[in-house]
């Protein structure tokens, strides 16, 4: 562990934080903090900042609610910049963003690698801001029921392809089944978020099972 003398603080006292998703990796926000408020941080294990308009320490969630959980904090290899790892409760921007970051500046020719949060967030922007012509836009159009009998329809799909046992198939249906049950939790307002966290409270109840077996 890097001792916290040797990290280098700014002729104001100040050290950048990039606050990252711990599950995603999504860059959430860059706040700063002093010694204070890194250590606050580290003793509550919730990201508390200093603002440098106000002048003033101040806890993340204090008043929205939405707190971060600081899951690590790893110093760059200059010891002058931190990566703050954590577990949000809400958006970390005041629009109510999920990000800061936000708003395009600039895109290249590279293409953007696949991520289930990135198709979460193009499905919520697909409910709020309908595009003519578009497959998801006609499904929240259409509503619950038109959304529950895709879902049905695919796990048929799933289970022939299964029972089949043709790989390349099963693998196909599960596509169409993830996404159409994606677009069933966006129209439920359910996030990727709960997901995991119910996905992580099985996990450790199963580990918990097991080492019962094994007394």
């Amino acid at each position: 562990m890097l001792d916290i003398a040797k990290l280098k603080f700014d002729e104001k006292g100040l050290i950048p934080a990039i606050v990252t998703d711990a599950a995603t990796g999504d860059v959430l926000t860059l706040a700063y903090m002093n010694r204070e408020s890194l250590a606050l941080s580290m003793q509550e294990q919730r990201t508390c900042f200093y603002s440098r308009s106000r002048q003033e320490l101040w806890r993340k969630g204090d008043t929205s609610g939405n707190v971060q959980h600081i899951v690590s904090i790893t110093a760059d290899c200059d010891a002058d910049a931190l990566l703050v790892r954590v577990r949000a409760d809400g958006p970390a921007c005041h629009t109510g963003e999920p990000s800061c970051f936000h708003q395009p500046l600039f895109e290249g020719e590279a293409a953007e690698p696949f991520s289930a949060n990135a198709l979460a967030h193009m499905l919520i922007g697909r409910k709020q801001s309908p595009q003519e012509g578009s497959y998801t836009s006609y499904l929240f159009e259409k509503g619950m029921d038109k959304i529950l009998k895709k879902v049905g329809e695919e796990c048929t799909e799933v289970i022939i392809a299964a029972k089949g046992e043709d790989r390349a198939e099963t693998i196909y249906e599960l596509a169409d089944l993830a996404y159409h049950s994606l677009v069933l939790m966006t129209e439920m307002g359910i996030s990727l978020d709960e997901l995991t966290a119910e996905l992580a409270s099985r996990h450790v109840i199963d580990k918990k099972i097991k080492q019962e077996k094994m007394i």
